[in-house]
């Protein structure tokens, strides 16, 4: 999609300069912009694009207990629960 604004001129001062200031032009910095912007809302329209988890975050304390290990230590732990 082409699009055309008119800017003031210290507007386009400041974006040329911002351009300038990471070695892209004016029209690519302006383009980076708006997708770091709507990044959020086009990720949120395709239902097929990739999401944040938190998967991985405790791989570094190892592989999770499996759901036989779970139940047989609930079993454990509530085996004297509520005997006198």
């Amino acid at each position: 999609m082409t699009l055309t604004i008119q800017l003031p001129e210290k507007l386009e001062a400041a974006l040329k300069a911002q351009a300038d200031a990471h070695g892209v032009s004016p029209a690519g910095y302006v383009q980076g912009v708006l997708e770091r912007e709507l990044a959020g809302s086009v990720s949120e329209q395709m239902p097929g694009a990739p999401f944040k988890t938190g998967r991985g975050l405790l791989a570094k304390y190892g592989p999770a207990p499996s759901a036989e290990e779970i139940d047989t230590n609930r079993a454990e732990m509530f085996q004297h629960f509520a005997e006198e």
